[in-house]
C-alpha cells in the first residue's frame, strides 16, 4: 500500500501474481541449454541447443547463435561458437530481468529510469582474456559431470596472471571463486546433486568478462545531495561479508529523487558472526553510522555509477539531520526514479526494488511466512533476514508496515524485510536489519560484538606469531 496522498495510491499488488507472458518460454530455453552443460558439449543434447538458438529468433544474434548451436550439437564448437552461446542465454535472462522488473514498477506506480548505461571503454591484456576464454571452453566441453581436479587447477596461473591488473580483478574474482566451488566437487563423475543454474549462471557471465573492454570499470559520474537511507542489505559467507545501504538521493539541483545503493564488503574469519560482523564493515563505510543513528548524510559530488551504485569516499559526504525510514519510505520513496542495469547484470537474481507495504495482514503456515497485500498474497523471504541485527522473523511476522527489497525467486516475487515498524504499548516502534550498524547498546547485540572482538585478536595474535617465526 502507498498512501494516496503522499502521491501514491494502491499497489496493484495483483500485478505480481499475474503471469508475464513469454516468460515460461523463456527460462525453459535456458534451464535446457543448462542441462546440455551437465554432460558437456562435446556430448550435447541437440534439443537444448537447438531451443536456444529458437529462443532468439528474430533477434541480431540469429544467424551467429543458430551456427553455433549447429557446430556445437556436432562436437565441433570453437570459442566464438561457445561465446555466442552464453550471449544468447545470458540475452533470454536479461529479457526475463527486463520483464519482471517493468511488471514490479508498474505494480509499485513508480516512475521508471530511463538513462542508458555506457559501455567500458577500456581495453586489456588480448592475451590474458584469450587464456580463460579457452579454459572456460574446455569446461563447457567436458561439462560437470566430466570435471575433475587436472582441468580446474588450469585456472590457477590464469587467475594469479589477471589479479595484478585492476581492469581484469572483477574477472580474476569471479574465476577464482569459480574454480574453488568447482574444485570442491571433483570428480563431477561421483556428484549426487549439481547447481545446474548457478553453475551455468558462473559460466556464461565468465565468458561474456572475457571479451575486451566487458570487465573493464562502469563510468562514473557524481552527484550532490541529501540522502535518505531506507535500510541494510547484509549478505554472509563463510569467508566473507556484504553490506548494502539502499536509499534515496534528494539532489541538490532539485531533480526529481531516485534511488541509489552503496555497498561494503570485507573478508572475514568464519568465527566472526552476528553483531560482529560490523566492526569489519565499520571502517570502510561511515553511512553505516548513519543508518545505526537514523541519520541523514549531506552528499558534495560523491562518485556514482550509470546503475546508481555510489562509490563510497568520505570525503565527499559530512553527517545531516534525522532521517526517519519508514518517513521517508511513506512520503518520498513513491516518487522516486529506480535505478537502471548495466547489460551484463540483467539476470532475475539481480531484481532487489525496494518497497513499502501497509496495511497488510500476516500468515505464517508450515514455517513460510506470507502477507496478504490488497487481497492477494506475497511470500516473504525471512531466511534473508541477517543475524547481525535486531530483526527477526517473530517481529515481521506481527501486522504493521515493513520496508522492503521486491525480488523474483523459485517463479514468484517476494519481500525481502529490511525494517518492520510495529506498536509496542500503543506508541509506533521501528526495528531495522541494520539497526546495530552503528553500535548498539541491545544486550545480544553488545554479547556478539565483544566474541567478536575476542574472536579477531586471538586471530592477530596467532597471525603475528606465525610472522616472527
Amino acid at each position: 500500500m502507498v498512501p494516496a496522498d503522499q502521491g501514491g495510491g494502491m499497489m496493484r499488488a495483483d500485478l505480481l501474481v499475474e503471469p508475464v507472458d513469454g516468460l515460461d518460454e523463456a527460462l525453459a530455453a535456458v534451464d535446457a541449454f543448462d542441462r546440455a552443460l551437465v554432460a558437456g558439449l562435446l556430448r550435447p543434447r541437440p534439443a537444448g541447443l537447438a531451443g536456444l538458438a529458437d529462443a532468439v529468433a528474430g533477434t541480431p544474434l540469429a544467424a551467429r547463435v543458430g551456427e553455433a548451436a549447429g557446430k556445437a550439437a556436432a562436437g565441433i564448437a570453437g570459442e566464438d561458437h561457445f561465446t555466442a552461446l552464453a550471449a544468447a542465454r545470458t540475452a533470454l535472462l536479461g529479457s526475463v530481468h527486463d520483464a519482471l522488473t517493468a511488471r514490479a514498477e508498474e505494480a509499485l506506480g513508480r516512475p521508471r529510469g530511463d538513462a542508458a548505461v555506457p559501455p567500458p571503454g577500456a581495453q586489456q591484456a588480448a592475451n590474458l582474456l584469450s587464456a580463460a576464454r579457452s579454459w572456460l571452453c574446455d569446461l563447457a566441453r567436458s561439462g560437470w559431470q566430466g570435471i575433475d581436479h587436472d582441468l580446474v587447477s588450469g585456472s590457477a596461473p590464469i587467475v594469479s596472471a589477471l589479479l595484478p591488473d585492476p581492469e581484469l580483478r572483477r574477472l580474476a574474482t569471479l574465476l577464482d571463486g569459480f574454480a574453488a566451488e568447482l574444485a570442491a566437487s571433483c570428480p563431477g563423475a561421483t556428484l549426487e546433486r549439481v547447481p545446474v543454474r548457478r553453475w551455468a549462471d558462473l559460466w556464461s557471465r565468465a565468458m561474456l568478462l572475457t571479451l575486451p573492454g566487458a570487465a573493464a570499470t562502469p563510468a562514473t559520474g557524481t552527484v550532490s545531495g541529501r540522502l535518505l537511507p531506507l535500510g541494510v542489505d547484509v549478505q554472509e559467507h563463510a569467508t566473507a561479508v556484504q553490506a548494502q545501504v539502499h536509499a534515496v538521493l534528494e539532489p541538490s539541483d532539485g531533480g526529481p529523487p531516485r534511488l541509489v545503493r552503496a555497498g561494503v564488503s570485507a573478508p572475514k574469519p568464519d568465527t566472526v558472526v552476528g553483531a560482529g560482523l560490523w566492526q569489519l564493515l565499520r571502517p570502510h563505510l561511515s553511512l553505516l553510522a548513519a543508518v545505526g543513528e537514523g541519520r541523514s548524510m549531506e552528499l558534495a559530488d560523491m562518485p556514482v555509477t550509470a546503475e546508481g551504485d555510489l562509490l563510497w569516499s568520505d570525503g565527499h559526504a559530512r553527517t545531516g539531520g534525522p532521517a526517519d525510514a519508514f518517513a521517508t519510505a511513506r512520503v518520498v520513496l513513491p516518487t522516486t526514479t529506480g535505478a537502471v542495469t548495466a547489460p551484463l547484470d540483467r539476470h532475475p537474481a539481480r531484481i532487489a526494488v525496494p518497497v513499502f507495504l501497509d496495511g497488510y495482514t500476516a500468515r505464517e503456515e508450515d514455517g513460510a511466512l506470507t502477507f496478504t497485500v490488497a487481497g492477494q498474497p506475497l511470500a516473504v523471504d525471512t531466511d534473508r533476514i541477517p543475524a547481525a541485527g535486531p530483526l527477526t522473523p517473530q517481529t515481521v511476522a506481527v501486522p504493521g508496515a515493513c520496508i522492503g527489497l521486491l525480488r523474483w525467486d523459485a517463479g514468484a516475487y517476494r519481500v525481502q524485510p529490511l525494517a518492520v515498524e510495529t506498536t509496542v504499548r500503543k506508541k509506533p516502534v521501528a526495528v531495522h536489519a541494520g539497526g546495530w550498524a552503528g553500535g548498539t547498546a541491545d544486550k545480544a547485540g553488545v554479547k556478539a560484538e565483544k566474541a567478536a572482538t575476542d574472536a579477531v585478536a586471538v586471530l592477530r595474535e596467532r597471525a603475528g606469531r606465525l610472522l616472527r617465526k
